[in-house]
């Protein structure tokens, strides 16, 4: 991948205030999906956004502070905690959580396979047929519940969308860089003034409050805890960090399409996933919820094109800081759900049009039958099956769902694999010309003709 020209990749040069300024930004832009899980499972909001922070800033460490990208709350697991705590249960989230934190060492047993065999043999299942397909699936699976939150109250969606759009193409200097925490504040002011924000929370909530108890934690299941309802657990949930992984792999690969640099080659993929995988352990086994590389802020990327992960850790910062003011998580927290849902619906457009451009980039030929096949059905299933529900089967007495985009991405894997790369069946080509066409794929996936 070339470099990107028009891209800021020293946000020094921009002056601390407006690097703070952009590190809130991107923490505005995960926020709305991050405290959403804590609040569909029943887990601590405040344990989230502390351990998205500390988790972003160990992924940082761990792949040599090269990766612009932000840890937060992962979706993939909302079903493994209701398979586990069904309505919430505060006594059965850390069985979840263990479970969770279970996931995470597939990350690491990942990584080292990797290492040990190098990158090439693994990323040759993951080719731009595969993830360009997968990227594109991830932001329209996600649109979805930015439409949802958009029709809370479209006019207040709508003057988000607005600023966002007139400050990122008519805007000049700071204004440009920052249409996303603009177009929040707009509307947010705009919601609140027509009634629309419910302060009462603000109100109540304390300065200043520990994120998480000992009693929610993993850790509280040393006492007395039952070990078939941990077998299960493990059991359930583990199985779904192989579709959190594909998507991980997705969401580096649209980083490096979207800053123009190979993260999948350099700090490497096994730094990544080992980053990854060791924040969803540490925050599994606090009683957050499961981490991963967000799309949000790859949005946010694609749009201000400054690429510093200074910026990101700035951001990772403020989350792990505000985790600590019950008050101050409550005020981002009564953010209008059409305020969240006008901002992500960019955000979430963003990332499918880095999928394209991933295809468009990589020179994916989708004449030849084969590559056709491989998007079409990788785009079907994610989508189609997102907006039916997720399929389900059982193992002996435990079910495990898949969620469309890990049954598009792990069908996408497997008929890349199986698929033959070449095709004889052009008409109207010569035998030479046929020739020269599978020499020029087999180039450009690696192979020797």
């Amino acid at each position: 991948m070339g470099d990107k020209t028009d891209g800021i990749y020293d946000a020094k040069q921009l002056g601390i205030p407006r690097m703070i300024v952009l590190g809130l930004q991107h923490m505005f832009a995960m926020f709305g999906a991050t405290v959403l899980v804590p609040a569909l499972t029943g887990l601590s909001v405040s344990a989230t956004l502390l351990f998205a922070g500390l988790g972003t800033l160990l992924f940082h460490f761990l792949t040599k502070g090269k990766v612009p990208a932000f840890l937060g709350s992962s979706f993939a697991f909302i079903g493994g905690y209701a398979a586990i705590a069904p309505n919430g249960e505060r006594e059965l989230l850390p069985y979840a959580c263990l479970g969770v934190a279970a996931a995470g060492l597939l990350y690491l047993f990942l990584a080292a396979l990797i290492k040990v065999f190098g990158q090439k043999k693994v990323m040759r299942f993951f080719p731009p047929i595969v993830t360009g397909p997968i990227i594109i699936a991830i932001g329209l699976t996600l649109s979805k519940s930015a439409i949802d939150n958009c029709k809370t109250n479209w006019g207040v969606a709508l003057i988000a969308i607005l600023v966002v759009i007139i400050c990122n193409i008519y805007g000049r200097g700071m204004v440009k860089i920052v249409p996303i925490i603009l177009g929040v504040i707009c509307s947010y002011l705009l919601a609140a003034f027509v009634g629309e924000v419910d302060f009462t929370a603000v109100k109540e909530a304390s300065w200043i409050g520990l994120p998480f108890q000992m009693q929610d934690t993993v850790f509280s299941l040393f006492n007395g805890a039952d070990k078939s309802l941990m077998i299960t657990a493990v059991i359930t949930i583990m199985p779904i960090a192989l579709a959190t992984m594909v998507e991980h792999i997705g969401d580096i690969s649209a980083i490096s399409s979207t800053t123009g640099r190979n993260f999948i080659e350099e700090p490497g993929l096994h730094r990544t996933l080992t980053g990854d995988g060791l924040a969803t352990i540490l925050a599994s086994l606090f009683g957050a919820p499961a981490n991963t590389t967000y799309g949000e802020n790859t949005g946010v990327l694609s749009l201000t094109k400054v690429y510093d992960p200074a910026v990101i850790r700035i951001a990772a910062l403020f989350a792990a800081v505000i985790s600590f003011s019950p008050k101050f998580a409550a005020l981002i927290s009564s953010m209008p759900a059409a305020t969240i849902g006008g901002v992500s619906i960019v955000l979430y457009g963003m990332i499918s049009a880095v999928g394209v451009r991933n295809l468009v980039e990589n020179q994916v030929d989708l004449s030849r039958s084969r590559n056709l096949i491989i998007a079409a059905l990788i785009l079907g299933l994610s989508i189609g099956i997102n907006y039916s529900g997720s399929v389900s089967f059982a193992i002996g007495s435990v079910t495990i769902s898949l969620s469309g985009l890990a049954v598009g991405a792990l069908v996408g894997i497997v008929l890349n694999a199986l698929l033959p790369l070449e095709e004889k069946e052009y008409k109207g080509l010569n035998k030479d010309q046929v020739n020269e066409d599978d020499e020029a794929v087999n180039r450009k996936s690696g192979k020797k003709s």
